[in-house]
């Protein structure tokens, strides 16, 4: 049963990928399909009908549709320039400064926006002419945009480690955010340092020294767009508001940010902005809502299990299970976006960690980095084909130097692999996990 549960879902899954289905309706139509040798046609749909309801009345659910609408907020009003000239302050001397400013911007901005896409859209859009004008080269200039883009998905906050903890079975999202700094912080920092070296050999130099008079002045116009992490992130760490409410306050502020402080939204604006954020959360929620369907398909003929006896049937070093699971997530993200891969892997996954005594927090980071890979890989990578076109160019013009920046972020995903601390050590700090 379990054998023809996995062929059939795996099958269907792919034909209808394959075919242009929506993500949702494949894994919709998989499970229901994959289920119906075990069970009766009017038993799967009712069954199938209560996941989708319950698989959604979460109340941390409710903060995805939120931080959503305060990164659209944040992403019309004008907040990426104020972190755009407050990053090129700190890096004005180092050789390919535009580079490193676009490395740390996407850093700073991808945490508030909460998506890779947007960071991509946002700073490429601001710092790719730029650095066309300073005598760039063009593809390195478009292939580091894109290669840290991903790392506001790990920066909190961040709706995909939500998506985590609501399909781990209730993760602290305090601790994932937490645990997400460090491994977001390597990811850019080391694409910074290759930069710096592939810089350095093509003969690009620094901008003149920036005054500390400017440093100052651009991060005092920042502090506003930066203190909305501040406050967000603080209020959640020391339970002034849970995640739900943090999301609210985060709505909220950027809106008093934008339309009274910068003056940067109009009612016209706000519509548009209410409507996009709007279409969003009706994908992701309607995703999260079938998925719950296979998630009980799995657990119901046992697939988890099956697989599980499969990985500690090839080998039981826990080493190379983890690394076998990590070449399979990187695979997936290759096709799958993160949401959706999330949804149905963790199910999966995660009890074959737990098994060997890995944290719950240390795996969800572990995933959403994987899979933030996949956003910038072909052949499904949204952030790699928003990237080529803000840029201008195609795939095959970025891959050479794409492939640079992929190794250096696998480097940085087996640390956090392999170094539990990286990931754990700052929830354990704050007494968030013991």
């Amino acid at each position: 049963m379990v054998l023809t549960t996995a062929l059939i879902m795996f099958i269907v899954l792919v034909i209808t990928l394959l075919l242009g289905f929506p993500i949702a309706i494949s894994i919709g139509l998989s499970s229901i399909l994959a289920i119906l040798p075990s069970l009766a046609f009017d038993n799967t749909l009712i069954t199938g009908a209560q996941r989708i309801f319950s698989g959604i009345s979460n109340f941390t659910l409710i903060a995805i549709p939120f931080f959503i609408l305060a990164g659209n907020i944040m992403n019309q009003g004008g907040i990426a320039k104020k972190l755009v000239a407050f990053a090129q302050s700190l890096t004005g001397r180092i050789p390919g400064s535009l580079m490193q400013t676009n490395i740390l911007a996407n850093m700073m901005f991808g945490a508030i926006s909460g998506s890779s896409v947007a960071a991509c859209a946002a700073m490429g859009g601001i710092l790719l002419p730029m650095e066309e004008e300073e005598g760039y080269d063009k593809k390195l200039g478009a292939t580091v945009n894109i290669a840290t883009a991903p790392t506001g998905l790990l920066i909190p906050p961040s709706n995909s480690l939500i998506v985590y903890s609501l399909v781990s079975g209730g993760t602290s999202v305090a601790a994932l955010f937490m645990a997400g700094y460090i491994p977001g912080i390597l990811w850019g920092l080391g694409c910074m340092i290759l930069t710096f070296i592939l810089a350095k050999q093509r003969g690009m130099k620094g901008n003149k020294g920036t005054q500390f008079k400017v440093v100052l002045a651009t991060f005092i116009d920042a502090i506003p767009s930066l203190a909305l992490i501040v406050i967000v992130i603080g209020g959640i760490i020391r339970g002034i508001f849970t995640p739900t409410e943090g999301s609210v306050v985060a709505v909220v502020y950027s809106l008093l940010l934008s339309l009274l402080f910068y003056r940067t939204i109009t009612l016209k604006n706000l519509i548009k902005i209410f409507e996009d954020s709007a279409k969003m959360t009706g994908i992701i929620v309607f995703l999260i809502g079938v998925s719950t369907i296979m998630s009980w398909v799995m657990a119901f003929t046992g697939v988890p299990q099956a697989i599980s006896s499969m990985l500690l049937g090839i080998t039981e070093n826990k080493y190379l299970i983890l690394l076998i699971m990590n070449i399979l997530l990187l695979f997936i993200g290759t096709f799958m976006d993160v949401t959706p891969a999330i949804l149905i892997f963790t199910p999966i996954f995660l009890p074959i960690v737990q098994s060997f005594g890995m944290s719950s927090v240390q795996f969800g980071i572990i995933i959403v980095f994987n899979l933030c890979i996949g956003n910038i890989t072909p052949p499904v990578g949204n952030t790699l084909f928003v990237g080529v076109k803000v840029g201008k160019l195609k795939i095959e013009e970025v891959m050479k130097e794409m492939l640079k920046y992929y190794g250096v972020i696998i480097l940085v995903l087996l640390l956090v692999i392999y170094i539990p601390f990286l990931s754990t050590g700052l929830p354990k700090l704050m007494g968030l996990i013991k």
